[in-house]
């Protein structure tokens, strides 16, 4: 991917990390440009904001404040991790979930 690409897919792949509303602008923003690194950061995105909905769910029937310390720190260190990606231009694919999430939402962006 050339970096002209990049520059134009910059700001719609880091305003995807910014809640599932931010996701959900990019995605329709991105529909006519299809540009591939926004794609990209879209895809991440909405699996991690849908994966964070349904283990809060979990979470929070637990009522415990260490619990839910470990949660909110491991999504937030996932979230800035997708977020550094888009600012310097990178594809970098989540830990762990990144393949995955690219692999359920293929058609995002195609």
């Amino acid at each position: 991917m050339d970096q002209n690409t990049i520059e134009e897919g910059k700001t719609l792949g880091i305003v995807t990390y910014l809640t599932l509303f931010g996701t959900l602008i990019a995605f329709f923003m991105n529909q006519e440009r299809k540009n591939p690194f926004t794609s990209f950061h879209v895809r991440q995105s909405l699996g991690l904001g849908l994966l964070y909905i349904m283990i809060a769910f979990v979470v929070s029937s637990f009522n415990s404040m260490n619990i839910s310390m470990a949660f909110w720190i491991f999504f937030s260190v996932l979230y800035f991790y997708g977020i550094f990606g888009a600012i310097t231009g990178k594809m970098n694919k989540i830990p762990l979930l990144g393949e995955f999430f690219q692999n359920l939402f293929k058609n995002i962006g195609q």
